[in-house]
């Protein structure tokens, strides 16, 4: 699937995927909304055939895009619901005046099928005297069939950009994914996803632990291949002291290169931040791909898959 991005738009610093349009700082929801070209609403229209009688109704409907008639999705059932982009932007509107949010990047992917905001929470940690982490509140709201609005927590690394991850498990405490036949409750939302502090207060613990456990360049290799693994059988690898894939050779190669090496070197930290180094910003032919690929697709799933070997495999350092 190509994951054109269609608009975007940020405020403040250029974001680690670096799209978009640089639009002024602190906007409200509603500006932001404007700016980054999300300021349409979605119709649910219903679908007809043509019947030897006329036109007759299929009992389904089409989701159709108000600022050009574009349908974004041609079949949904009667009990979808559709979170128009206001009610996502106004999600953040409380936490925004109150000072305890601030818009950062939105925009659409796909076309149009996902909208996405993303709003820095005003709460980071500082790791190993400069290593500093920032957290991030992800609104994703599709248009499309088969997927669900999707609110989560998700960590950035500044010194380098990368997209971190909660661990698998927490990783369903920090996310709230709400299937559209049902009526979006933000309140709710809200109460259960808890704008956490006890959560980054969890991340920063796992961070130093990660980064007060040294690794072996023999337990390095093997991470890796853990994390990227190969097709070949243990008793097929040559030589064990040698990455097995392109991707883990990759990681492998950046660890001492990587921004943000000086930070607890030679630690299951530097190790678990080459594999994000990797996937934001090595892996996929396209920024837009690694940009969707990081989010909502596989990079997110090795991501959770490296913190938590790290943490396992540093256990035992």
């Amino acid at each position: 699937m190509v994951a054109a991005v269609e608009t975007m738009a940020y405020a403040g610093e250029v974001p680690w995927h670096g799209l978009g349009t640089k639009v002024p700082h602190d906007l409200s929801t509603d500006e932001m909304l404007k700016q980054s070209g999300l300021d349409w609403y979605v119709e649910k229209l219903p679908t007809y055939v043509n019947a030897p009688s006329g036109q007759q109704k299929t009992g389904s409907f089409a989701l159709v895009r108000s600022s050009d008639n574009k349908v974004l999705a041609p079949s949904v059932g009667q009990n979808w619901n559709p979170v128009q982009n206001k009610e996502a932007f106004d999600f953040f509107s409380e936490y925004v005046e109150a000072g305890d949010l601030e818009m950062h990047t939105a925009g659409s992917l796909m076309d149009g099928k996902m909208v996405w905001a993303l709003a820095k929470v005003k709460q980071s940690f500082e790791l190993f005297k400069g290593d500093e982490v920032e957290n991030y509140m992800l609104f994703s709201n599709p248009h499309q069939f088969g997927k669900s609005i999707d609110i989560r927590m998700t960590p950035i690394r500044v010194v380098c950009n990368n997209t971190l991850t909660l661990s698998l498990s927490t990783d369903s405490d920090s996310m709230v994914k709400v299937n559209h036949r049902r009526e979006f409750n933000p309140e709710m939302v809200k109460e259960q996803l808890g704008i956490a502090k006890e959560k980054m207060d969890n991340y920063k613990t796992m961070a130093e632990f990660l980064g007060s456990k040294r690794y072996t360049t023999e337990r390095l290799v093997e991470y890796l291949n853990k994390v990227y693994p190969s097709n070949i059988k243990d008793e097929d690898i040559k030589d064990p002291s040698v990455p097995t894939t392109v991707n883990a050779k990759k990681a492998f190669e950046v660890i001492e290169t990587q921004p943000g090496n000086q930070y607890a070197k030679g630690t299951w930290w530097q190790a678990f931040n080459a594999v994000t180094f990797n996937t934001d910003h090595q892996q996929g032919s396209t920024t837009d791909g690694r940009l969707t690929s990081a989010w909502y697709g596989r990079n997110r799933r090795v991501k959770l898959k490296a913190l938590d070997t790290a943490l396992k495999m540093a256990e035992v350092a």
